[in-house]
C-alpha cells in the first residue's frame, strides 16, 4: 500500500467515530413549569425524577430538565411557558396547579403537556375527558376540591365544642370558585357553620386572622391553594397564636407545626407525572393517556401541636392516621 493511500485510510478511520457521534440524536429536554417557587419543593422535584427513572430516564445522563419557577406570580407564567416552547423542549411538565397548565396550553398545541392540578381538569377546560383527553395534554388530578367534606368532618372531631369553622380562602387562586362552592355544601350537609375570610397577600393573611380572632371561631380550615403553601410557616404560627385547631391540605403544614392534614399525596402525584413524561418520551401520545386521579391519600397528625392546644385525639382517629408526628 502506498503511503498516501495509507494516510487517507487512517484519517477516515479516525474521523468515523466523530461522525457517528455527531449523528446521534440529541438528548431530549423536559420543560418543568411551576407556578410556585423552588423553596420547599425539592421533594416534589425528586418525586418527579423518581417517576422518570421508572422509565429509564435520569437527569443529566439521558435527559435534560429546564426548570421555570413563577414564584406565585401567575402573570409570569405565559412568558415562562413561551420561553420553554422557544427553547424547543420535547415535553412540558406543567406543575403546581391549573394556572401552569393553562399557561402551557396557551403556549403550544403541538408539544405534549403533562400537568398536575387539584381541580377537575375537564371542568377547567384542560382536557375533553378523563379517559380520552384528546389534544396534547394529560396529567394527574389531586382531587383537592372533592376532599372538602372529609376535612370539615375531621375538624369537627377535634373541636372542643360546637362552633364556627373559619375558612381561609384565596379569592385570586385558580381553584377558588370551586372550593367556595364545595366547602359550604360540605358544611351544610352536616349542619356546620362556616365563616370565609379572604387573603391573597401576606398582609391580608394577618388581617384575615385578626377577623378570625374577633369572630371567636372554634377551628380553622385552610383552603387548598399554592399561595398558602408558600405561606405555611406564617399561617401555622398565626393559628397557634390563636390556639385554633386547624386542618390543611398537605403534610408540609403539619411538618411545620400544623395540627393535621388530609389530602392526596403530592409526592406520589409528581411521581406519576414523571412516569407519564417518561412514557411520552418513549413515543406514547398524551391524547391516549387517561388523566390519572390520585389514589394515595395521607391523614397526618402532629401530637406535639395537639398537646400544646390541649387536644386529645380519639384512638380511632389515631388508628386511621397514615403518620403521627410525636
Amino acid at each position: 500500500m502506498r503511503r498516501r493511500e495509507f494516510i487517507t485510510l487512517l484519517g477516515g478511520a479516525t474521523a468515523w467515530p466523530l461522525a457517528a457521534r455527531a449523528q446521534q440524536p440529541a438528548m431530549p429536554v423536559i420543560g418543568f413549569l411551576n407556578n410556585q417557587g423552588l423553596a420547599g419543593r425539592l421533594y416534589q422535584v425528586e418525586a418527579f425524577r423518581n417517576g422518570l427513572s421508572e422509565l429509564g430516564y435520569s437527569e443529566g445522563r439521558n435527559v435534560t430538565i429546564e426548570y421555570r419557577w413563577a414564584e406565585n406570580q401567575y402573570d409570569r407564567l405565559p412568558a415562562l411557558a413561551t420561553d420553554l416552547v422557544r427553547r424547543g423542549v420535547t415535553v412540558i411538565a406543567a406543575t403546581g396547579g391549573a394556572a401552569a397548565a393553562h399557561a402551557a396550553k396557551a403556549a403550544t398545541s403541538n408539544i405534549p403537556i403533562v400537568f398536575t392540578a387539584g381541580s377537575d381538569p375537564v371542568e377547567a377546560g384542560l382536557v375533553a375527558s378523563l379517559n380520552r383527553p384528546g389534544g396534547n395534554m394529560t396529567g394527574v388530578s389531586f382531587l383537592t376540591d372533592a376532599l372538602a367534606a372529609k376535612r370539615v368532618g375531621l375538624l369537627r372531631e377535634v373541636m372542643a365544642q360546637p362552633g364556627t369553622i373559619a375558612v381561609l380562602m384565596n379569592p385570586q387562586g385558580p381553584d377558588a370558585h370551586r372550593q367556595s362552592r364545595e366547602l359550604p355544601s360540605a358544611a351544610q350537609a352536616i349542619g356546620q357553620s362556616l365563616q370565609v375570610v379572604n387573603a391573597s397577600t401576606g398582609s391580608e393573611i394577618d388581617t384575615a386572622f385578626a377577623a378570625i380572632s374577633r369572630a371567636h371561631a372554634g377551628a380553622l380550615l385552610v383552603a387548598a391553594d399554592p399561595f398558602f403553601n408558600d405561606q405555611r410557616e406564617r399561617i401555622v404560627t398565626l393559628a397557634a397564636q390563636l390556639g385554633l385547631p386547624a386542618i390543611y391540605e398537605s403534610r408540609a403544614f403539619v411538618a411545620s407545626g400544623g395540627l393535621m392534614s388530609y389530602g392526596a399525596s403530592i409526592a406520589d402525584a409528581y411521581r406519576q407525572a414523571g412516569v407519564y413524561v417518561g412514557r411520552i418520551l418513549k413515543g406514547e401520545k398524551p391524547a391516549e393517556l387517561p388523566v390519572l386521579q390520585a389514589i394515595k391519600f395521607e391523614f397526618v397528625i402532629n401530637l406535639k401541636t395537639a398537646k400544646v392546644l390541649g387536644i386529645e385525639f380519639h384512638p380511632q382517629l389515631l388508628a386511621i392516621a397514615d403518620e403521627v408526628i410525636e
